[in-house]
């Protein structure tokens, strides 16, 4: 999960990466103890480590993706930074030694990156370290931008990215209140044997909802829980959102609305089910004015949501 794309992403089932880094332990004790030579490596150009795919969206947004030289699996966006960069793992699963293999200058972790274990080996290594705090508000997505730029020596470019963002954000919110009659949805993260795990108040699916000027009917879960069938029944959802995922098979309209829970919603009548990219939904960086626009889209259709006119600005 990108901080909160990947709390999403941890509720589900993780596949390991085929590519990810593996070190023996000997190596890692001999890459944590860096002090001889943290002197030639200080006169390098900047080698940056990242564990959170909103901050390698963000850093390549900067356009100095060529100081990243490792990033974590959910580094999705662009599509080449999982081509062109070593991947040190999954955000909650990190490997200290496929890390610090890198000999990294700087380390960025998003909330949540992990284990504990693996963080405290990186921050005993010596290795310079800058936690990302992951904000689900348009003041938070700005200040994240904002401090991702300080972060990496670049605070004036990012901090341009965060006004653009901000823009983007204020037209956001004059097509929101354009919406007279707000509508039902429900994030379905997945269904396991049957059960729907689905996003609750205070977790990112809530925020995009919000934020594309829906109601979130899962509102009485906290986070991603599981929700029962009755309880979907009764929560009368009029669309149904989901992540699109590129490496499984992807549900289908007829296959959840055959379901005796969701046969019985209003957005059964239609087969109202949107599936959206993962990270560009929930990343919460800088492309999430336009991915919330989207929504707001497929959740009012009838209402012919214009694009955002500040998302063509450079």
């Amino acid at each position: 999960m990108s901080g909160s794309y990947d709390r999403a992403m941890h509720s589900a089932p993780v596949q390991p990466n085929r590519r990810e880094l593996t070190v023996s332990a000997l190596s890692l004790l001999a890459l944590a103890g860096l002090g001889p030579v943290a002197p030639a490596l200080a006169q390098t150009p900047e080698r940056i480590v990242v564990a959170g795919g909103v901050v390698t969206e963000v850093i390549y947004a900067l356009g100095l993706q060529e100081r990243i030289v490792g990033i974590d699996s959910t580094s999705q966006f662009p599509a080449e930074a999982l081509k062109d960069k070593a991947n040190v793992g999954y955000v909650r699963a990190l490997s200290a030694e496929g890390v610090l293999s890198l000999k990294p200058t700087l380390i960025m972790l998003i909330d949540g990156a992990g284990p504990p274990d693996a963080v405290s080996l990186l921050t005993e290594s010596g290795v310079r370290i800058a936690r990302i705090g992951d904000g689900l508000t348009p003041e938070g997505v700005a200040s994240k931008i904002a401090a991702i730029g300080t972060a990496i020596g670049a605070a004036a470019p990012a901090e341009r990215l965060a006004e653009q963002t901000k823009a983007r954000f204020e037209e956001l919110a004059n097509l929101r209140a354009g919406i007279a009659k707000k509508k039902r949805v429900l994030f379905l993260l997945s269904l396991q044997n049957g059960r729907a795990l689905v996003g609750g108040r205070n977790s990112s699916a809530d925020a995009i909802i919000s934020l594309a000027g829906g109601i979130n009917v899962a509102d009485a879960i906290e986070g991603y829980k599981p929700m029962t069938d009755e309880a979907i029944a009764a929560a009368a959802s009029e669309m149904v959102l989901m992540m699109r995922n590129s490496s499984a098979h992807n549900t289908t309209p007829d296959e959840l609305f055959a379901m005796p829970s969701f046969s019985q919603t209003p957005a059964a009548k239609e087969k109202r089910l949107v599936h959206m990219d993962g990270l560009y939904l929930l990343g919460f960086g800088p492309r999430t004015p336009m991915a919330a626009r989207d929504l707001m889209a497929s959740i009012y259709p009838e209402a012919a949501i214009p694009p955002l006119k500040t998302a063509a600005a450079p």
